[in-house]
C-alpha cells in the first residue's frame, strides 16, 4: 500500500476508535481516573531513563541524564501538580449565587511532539489529557518516532491495566505527513495540543480547530547591577547547558548591565562558557543556519565540544556553552535569533532601561509572548521591567531551562508554553489539565423577570393565564372576536 494512504487509514483508525473509547471513559469516577493517571505517571517514571537513551539515540539531541530528569519531571512533578485537580463531576459551588460548575472532558486530543523533547512531552501530554476524561493520540516528529511511540506505548499499557478502555492513548507511526494532516483534521478529534516548530504549530492552527500552540522561545535575561552576580553567572551558564539548550525556554541571549559587564563574563567563564573569537563567529553561524536564517537541524542540541570542533576551533575542554557578542539585533544579526544549541549571545547595556529596550527588541524579533529573565535584588525595577515586556512568563533569579516549565519556579508544571495571542496562540499559559476540560455551568433562578416582560394577568392575578384567555388577548389587539374573522 502507498505510504500516504496507509497513514491516512491509520489515523482514521485511530481517531475512531480513540472517540470510542473517550466516550466510555467519560463516564469514569473520579477514582477511577486517578487511578489510571497514577498508573501512567508510575510506569513512566520507571522507564524514565530508558526513553531518556532512546531519544538521545534517535534523534542524536541533547545530554541523556537531563533527559532522564524532564522524563520524570513529566511524570512525577506534571502529575503531583494536577492530582488534586477536580475534573469529574461537579467542581465548583457557589451557594450564594446558585451556580454550580461542572467538567466536561473535551473529547479526542491530537498531539503533536516535537524532536527536541519527545519523550517528556509525550508523558506530559498523556497526564493531562486523562485526567481531564480525554482520549488522546499522539502523530510523533518524524525523527523522534521510535522513541515517543515506546513512551505512548507504556503509558497506554499502564492505563489499560488500570481500568482505561483500549485505544484511548495511542500513536501514529509518524511515517507521512499526510497521516498528521488526516488526524488534525478528523471528525473525531476535538482539540489539539501542538508543541513543534512553527510549521507544525501554524497546521495545527489552520486545520479550524481548537488548537493550543506554542511559538518560538528567543529568551533575553537581563542582568542587573543589584543582582547576586555569581549566582546569575552559575544559572546562565546551567542553564544554557542543560540539555544543550533544548527547552524552548531556555536563554538566548544575556544583557548585562555596563557596570557588572566584566564581572559577569569572568564569573560566567569560571562555569565553562567560552567567548568565540572573532575569526569564528561567522564560521559558527554559518553552521546554526541557513542562509534565509532558519535553524540548521543538524545544529541542534549539540554540544559546545560538538559545534566547535565543526568550525575547527581549539577551546578548553571544560567548555560547556560558547558565548557570541551580538553585534545588533535582527536578521542581519544571527546570533540574535533563537539558538536550540549550546550557543548564547551577549551584549552589555548602560543601564535597566537601555537593557530593558533591548530586551524588548529580541522579544519582538523572534520570541513574542514566550519567556523573558530577570537577575536582580530590586523588587521596584524587576516588577517595572516586567510590566513591559512583551512575554507571559518571567523567570526572577532562576534558571529559565527549568524555571520556566515549573520546576524551580511555581509555575504549572508543563512542557508546553503558551505565547498569548502577541505569540500567535490562543492562551500565554502554561498548558495544564485545565486547558483540556469545558466548564458546564449550571444556575438556578435568583432573581424574578421584570414586569415589562410578563402578561398583565400573570402580574396581577399571580399565575399564568390559560390557552383561550392568551388567544382572546392576541385577538382583542388585532381589532376581531375570533380566529375566522
Amino acid at each position: 500500500m502507498d505510504k500516504d494512504l496507509k497513514a491516512i487509514q491509520q489515523a482514521r483508525r485511530l481517531a475512531e476508535r480513540c472517540r470510542e473509547a473517550q466516550r466510555e471513559f467519560a463516564k469514569a469516577s473520579s477514582a477511577t481516573v486517578n487511578a489510571v493517571c497514577e498508573a501512567a505517571s508510575q510506569a513512566a517514571f520507571k522507564g524514565a531513563r530508558r526513553l531518556a537513551q532512546m531519544a538521545h539515540e534517535e534523534t542524536g539531541y541533547g545530554n541523556p541524564e537531563h533527559k532522564v530528569l524532564k522524563n520524570e519531571f513529566a511524570a512525577r512533578n506534571v502529575w503531583e501538580s494536577i492530582r488534586g485537580v477536580p475534573t469529574v463531576g461537579i467542581i465548583e459551588r457557589d451557594e450564594a449565587n446558585k451556580v454550580i460548575v461542572m467538567a466536561e472532558p473535551m473529547g479526542v486530543v491530537a498531539a503533536l511532539t516535537p524532536s527536541t523533547n519527545p519523550t517528556s512531552t509525550a508523558i506530559f501530554k498523556s497526564l493531562i489529557a486523562l485526567k481531564g476524561g480525554n482520549g488522546i493520540i499522539f502523530s510523533p516528529h518524524p525523527s523522534a518516532a521510535k522513541c515517543t511511540a515506546e513512551t505512548v506505548d507504556i503509558i497506554a499499557r499502564a492505563a489499560e491495566a488500570a481500568g482505561a478502555p483500549a485505544g484511548l492513548v495511542s500513536c501514529l507511526d509518524g511515517s507521512s505527513y499526510a497521516g498528521t494532516q488526516e488526524l488534525l483534521r478528523h471528525y473525531a478529534v476535538n482539540v489539539i495540543l501542538a508543541t513543534g516548530g512553527g510549521p507544525m504549530v501554524r497546521a495545527a492552527h489552520s486545520t479550524g480547530k481548537p488548537a493550543y500552540g506554542v511559538g518560538p522561545g528567543n529568551v533575553p535575561a537581563w542582568v542587573d547591577r543589584s543582582a547576586d552576580i555569581a549566582k546569575a553567572a552559575r544559572d546562565l551558564v546551567n542553564s544554557k547547558s542543560f540539555d544543550c539548550s533544548l527547552i524552548c525556554a531556555t536563554e538566548q541571549a544575556v544583557i548585562a548591565d555596563e557596570p557588572i559587564a566584566a564581572e559577569l563574563r569572568s564569573r560566567m567563564e569560571d562555569q565553562g562558557a567560552y567567548w568565540v573569537p572573532e575569526a569564528y563567529r561567522k564560521k559558527l553561524a554559518a553552521v546554526l543556519f541557513h542562509p534565509d536564517g532558519s535553524i540548521n537541524p543538524r545544529s541542534v542540541g549539540q554540544t559546545a565540544a560538538a559545534l566547535a570542533n565543526v568550525v575547527s576551533m581549539e577551546i578548553p575542554a571544560s567548555t560547556r556553552v560558547l558565548v557570541v557578542p551580538l553585534g545588533g539585533i535582527g536578521k542581519d544579526y544571527p546570533f540574535s535569533r533563537e539558538k536550540l544549541t549550546s550557543v548564547l549571545g551577549f551584549a552589555t547595556a548602560r543601564d535597566a532601561q537601555a537593557g530593558l529596550e533591548l530586551c524588548v527588541q529580541i522579544l519582538r524579533f523572534g520570541g513574542d509572548g514566550h519567556s523573558a529573565v530577570i537577575h536582580s535584588l530590586n523588587v521596584a525595577q524587576t516588577e517595572h521591567m516586567a510590566a513591559q515586556l512583551p512575554a507571559f512568563r518571567v523567570i526572577v533569579n532562576s534558571m529559565s531551562s527549568l524555571g520556566s516549565i515549573g520546576y524551580t519556579c511555581r509555575f504549572p508544571p508543563s512542557l508546553t508554553l503558551g505565547t498569548g495571542g502577541m505569540g500567535g496562540a490562543i492562551v500565554g499559559d502554561n498548558i495544564t489539565v485545565t486547558h483540556l476540560i469545558n466548564r458546564k455551568c449550571v444556575a438556578w433562578e435568583v432573581a424574578s423577570p421584570p414586569a415589562s416582560v410578563q402578561l398583565p394577568e400573570a402580574t396581577v392575578t399571580g399565575r399564568e393565564p390559560g390557552i383561550d384567555e392568551i388567544v382572546a388577548q392576541v385577538l382583542a389587539r388585532l381589532g376581531r372576536t375570533s380566529v375566522a374573522a
